[in-house]
């Protein structure tokens, strides 16, 4: 008796879902998928099949998330409240067969507002590069868009900044003037870099890019292909506006902080001991 009761339960709510399928598809060339974040016994699964229902189980929570978001309507958890307004909609629903795993793809989505980018690669370390480089071009795309600008890119932003520097250390007395000249060669430090990664000398290139900025009173950047000075906003390379304040403001509070240490107490187990 209580298997019998147990089996009729879920037959019951499995009924509920094929008759909103009939309720909405019916007289028309609609498929109906149903994907659950828990368990689908096999009864009900060939109960779904014969009515043409394809039923999805084991789903994940961000998964079941992402849908809602990516097709519309809305995740239920209850077999009482279901209406045509709660489900959502796509226009191709498919298996494929990825190495060794299978997946399910949704597409052709009329306002999707979650999306998947599918990454393949020879390799995890491949895949790892390829998935950093889609999640930072997005965040920078992410982030230009919020703060509504952009700086020039390519070491131009400290160049610009050191030739300001120097200038306003003209205005200050006293040991100040020291402060100001340290905080604008460290910026300096971002092009030597970039010049050094792509193989240029250093020195050589700051001296081109200072000159090419007190001539041309346009922010210019290294091009690393030639080591040249360039104009970042024709090449179309920028900087997000965010960073460059977090980056200013950071070691600034980094330098502050390490400048009021007066002595740096270090403690070994010798001196544990002791």
């Amino acid at each position: 008796k209580l298997v019998a009761a147990e089996r009729k339960f879920t037959d019951d709510k499995v009924q509920k879902v094929i008759d909103l399928k009939s309720k909405v598809c019916e007289g028309t060339d609609k498929g109906f998928v149903v994907i659950n974040q828990k368990g689908i016994d096999p009864l009900s699964l060939d109960m779904l099949a014969k009515e043409g229902i394809v039923g999805l189980r084991r789903a994940k929570r961000r998964n079941m998330e992402r849908l809602t978001l990516a097709c519309g309507g809305i995740a239920m958890n209850s077999f009482d409240d279901l209406t045509p307004e709660c489900l959502g909609h796509a226009g191709l629903v498919y298996e494929h067969v990825l190495g060794e795993s299978k997946y399910t793809f949704i597409e052709e989505l009329k306002n999707p507002l979650s999306v998947t980018i599918l990454i393949k690669g020879p390799n995890k370390h491949t895949l790892t590069q390829i998935k950093d480089a889609a999640r930072d071009g997005l965040r920078s795309v992410k982030n230009a868009i919020e703060d509504g600008s952009v700086v020039p890119g390519a070491g131009a932003f400290e160049v610009a900044v050191n030739a300001a520097l120097t200038e306003f250390k003209k205005t200050v007395k006293g040991r100040a003037r020291l402060g100001v000249q340290a905080y604008a060669d460290a910026l300096l430090v971002i092009p030597k870099i970039l010049a050094q990664n792509s193989g240029y000398d250093p020195q050589e290139t700051i001296v081109k890019l200072q000159e090419e900025y007190a001539d041309a009173k346009t922010p210019v950047g290294i091009d690393l292909a030639s080591g040249e000075a360039l104009v970042p906003a024709d090449a179309g390379i920028w900087d997000n506006y965010r960073v460059k304040r977090q980056l200013l403001h950071s070691c600034t509070v980094i330098a502050s902080n390490l400048l009021l240490v007066d002595e740096i107490m270090r403690a070994g187990m010798s001196s544990l001991k002791g």
